[in-house]
């Protein structure tokens, strides 16, 4: 996605949040659309009028608009506008005469920041999964079942579920998920130990890429708080080019799951917990609280790390690299004052396990290994996803 407008940049959080309809139901001529409004500096821009005009573009991203209308909304507490695509003002077109198995769609957004129609923030995305109700009176392909999305596979409009095509490895990440380069989302490839035989990503959430080295930047990622969700607090400045901006810092802790901003908290407290009080039930599992992975993939276990690191040659920050999953030495950033520290020293990956009011890490130095080493939840460290 593109920004032309130094002040503010959209992320898309979820573009489709309609109910799946059953084939003779009435079907609403609506689309949900949501966009989370953040400044260059990764602040939410919160509470304020914004301008937007909607089109869906056919063909492609710079096709033919078949439909435009325009909106005046509001972002809320947590920088998130929230319309109904179908249900503004029509400037041209009949929403409900789009075709939606008529070739590919695009959704090109234009944003006002200041409540009006000079629109600075342009941003456009492939369409790439219908939502059932939107195809009842323009044709429907063969077969799906209760739960499944019309997806445009290769061109061709197919029953899929979660979005996903048959064949393809690059399941979705949950709705509201803040990519911290929303134009180069981390890629989901699989990765197996021939050992354990555990698929895992293979790569860190927020890398660029696999790791090349120990000590490749483009493959260090994001650094999570313990148990919170990908809200934009995770994102760090890794390398230049790489399109991100280190998130800021707030002394404030949350009373929620969810603490509503995407600034990295820090903590001076014996607790040394982002959230107070403390949940034990985040990140447990492919349905847990918060779970950032992919759709089907979840935060290993301590257990898991640790059947991983007993199939290592070496037990340091080398065997980890040399492993299957080659981990890298992306450091960690500091729960007091939200500091950087240890980069191109130690592999820092958290687990989903706890101990007491710690949670477990794996650790790994020039010279040691350890899978059982607990620290504070408030801490950054890499997150490596395994397959459920």
């Amino acid at each position: 996605m593109k920004n032309s407008s130094p002040i503010l940049r959209i992320v898309f959080a979820a573009l489709f949040a309609l109910p799946l309809l059953n084939v003779l139901a009435q079907a609403p001529e609506r689309m949900s659309y949501q966009a989370v409004i953040r400044t260059t500096s990764n602040a939410l821009v919160i509470n304020q009028n914004v301008g937007m005009r909607m089109s869906v573009l056919q063909g492609s991203s710079s096709g033919t608009a078949v439909y435009v209308e325009t909106h005046t909304a509001t972002t809320n507490a947590n920088g998130l506008v929230s319309i109904q695509i179908g249900g503004g003002t029509v400037i041209s077109g009949v929403f409900a005469n789009i075709t939606w198995d008529n070739g590919t769609f695009f959704l090109k957004a234009e944003t006002d920041p200041n409540g009006g129609s000079n629109y600075t923030i342009t941003a456009t995305s492939q369409l790439i999964s219908v939502p059932y109700a939107l195809h009842a009176g323009n044709g429907l392909p063969a077969g799906g079942t209760e739960g499944q999305s019309i997806t445009m596979c290769d061109g061709v409009p197919t029953w899929t579920t979660g979005g996903v095509c048959p064949g393809s490895s690059q399941p979705e990440y949950p709705a509201g998920y803040v990519h911290c380069n929303p134009s180069n989302p981390t890629q989901v490839v699989d990765v197996t130990n021939p050992v354990t035989g555990a698929t895992w990503m293979d790569r860190n959430l927020g890398a660029n890429r696999a790791a090349i080295s120990s000590t490749d930047a483009e493959a260090y990622g994001s650094l999570f708080q313990w148990g919170r969700f990908a809200d934009g607090h995770q994102c760090v400045n890794r390398y230049a080019g790489g399109g991100v901006t280190t998130s800021g810092t707030t002394s404030t802790l949350s009373s929620s799951d969810t603490p509503g901003h995407a600034n990295f908290i820090t903590t001076n407290t014996t607790l040394s917990d982002w959230r107070s009080p403390q949940n034990n039930n985040l990140w447990q599992g492919v349905n847990g609280i918060n779970n950032p992975c992919p759709i089907g993939y979840r935060i290993p276990t301590q257990p898991e790390f640790q059947e991983e690191a007993n199939s290592w040659s070496i037990a340091n920050n080398n065997g980890a690299f040399i492993s299957p999953l080659k981990l890298s030495r992306a450091g960690n950033r500091y729960f007091t004052g939200g500091q950087i520290s240890d980069v191109n020293l130690g592999c820092f990956y958290w687990s989903s396990s706890l101990n007491f009011t710690d949670a477990k890490w794996l650790v790994a130095g020039a010279s040691s290994l350890s899978v059982n080493a607990s620290t504070n939840r408030a801490y950054g460290a890499s997150v490596r996803c395994i397959k459920n």
